[in-house]
């Protein structure tokens, strides 16, 4: 039995905390609702900005940098390339990560990675960054702690999109990615000037697409939010003191406000200004690629439809 535990908060603040602990982590379908009511009821806007750090922490590693700037993707598409990376992760969480919706998602993300050169360890780091940044931010940002039933979920989600996107030698638990994730960056993290290239240009994206009123020292507040070891693998320059303890206090202050709030009764939903009136698979990915992409999945489900037949 649970130990009682004082809330402070609105009365039905933690209904949805309450539906996460009757709920089984280790069964596929309970794993996934309790995915989904982590990261679209409870945390929508703390996991969006999680994930932002986790990119960001991905072009640390000079290999990676060099590629996605060698792409030109976040130079020329830049909005569209983050709102394709939306695309595999929501598609994965909607119906859950078995659901077709989701394998169909994932392998197109198979083939547009097919076209690059990506060792194993890369795709380990870069699927630890989306576990560990979301929970890191959380932790210290959330309006309550996750649960360890949230976390065992969260890490059992991640490691089966891994399985299908092909990605060998995955952790079984949360400590597992996060050893794998301090241990590549303690041996990988290097500036390289294609890193501040890459960020540079995230950062305009994160800009271009914050509400108005944000978008004022956007940049500063962005660099202000990175640790030590990341803001120097960008190539970052220090911010002041005050306006990092300025930042970290106001998102703390945001939390204990939000615990007074009620509980989100309908998912969250993003928006995506490269698709405003919805996502199609057939435009998602490089744009260079996209005629290739959808004549792969159209050749493929013409031979599903034959051997049906």
């Amino acid at each position: 039995m649970r130990p009682r535990v004082i809330r402070l908060g609105s009365r039905r603040r933690f209904d949805n905390l309450d539906e996460i602990r009757t709920l089984d982590p280790y069964d596929d379908a309970d794993r996934d609702r309790i995915v989904t009511l982590t990261g679209r009821y409870d945390f929508p806007w703390d996991w969006d900005q999680g994930t932002a750090i986790a990119f960001l922490r991905d072009y640390g590693v000079p290999s990676i940098a060099r590629l996605l700037d060698r792409t030109g993707e976040f130079e020329d598409h830049g909005l569209k390339r983050y709102d394709d990376t939306l695309f595999f992760q929501e598609e994965a969480i909607v119906e859950g990560v078995e659901s077709e919706r989701s394998h169909t998602a994932i392998r197109r993300l198979n083939r547009i990675h097919g076209h690059y050169d990506i060792p194993n360890d890369e795709f380990q780091y870069v699927l630890a960054t989306t576990l560990v940044g979301p929970v890191r931010w959380i932790s210290r940002y959330g309006w309550r702690d996750l649960d360890p039933v949230e976390l065992v979920a969260l890490t059992r989600f991640t490691t089966r999109f891994g399985q299908l996107m092909g990605i060998k030698g995955l952790p079984e638990t949360y400590d597992g990615y996060l050893e794998l994730l301090t241990s590549y960056e303690r041996d990988r993290f290097e500036f390289d000037p294609a890193n501040k290239r890459v960020t540079e240009a995230t950062i305009r994206i994160g800009r271009a697409t914050a509400p108005w009123y944000l978008r004022l020292g956007f940049r500063r507040v962005s660099i202000a939010l990175m640790d030590e070891p990341l803001r120097r693998a960008l190539g970052m320059e220090t911010q002041p003191r005050w306006l990092v303890t300025a930042v970290d206090l106001g998102l703390r202050l945001r939390a204990k406000v939000l615990r007074w709030a009620p509980p989100r009764r309908t998912p969250y939903e993003r928006t995506h200004p490269t698709y405003p009136n919805g996502y199609e698979i057939s435009r998602i990915g490089p744009t260079s690629m996209l005629d290739e992409l959808n004549r792969l999945t159209k050749t493929k489900a013409d031979t599903k439809e034959r051997t049906v037949a």
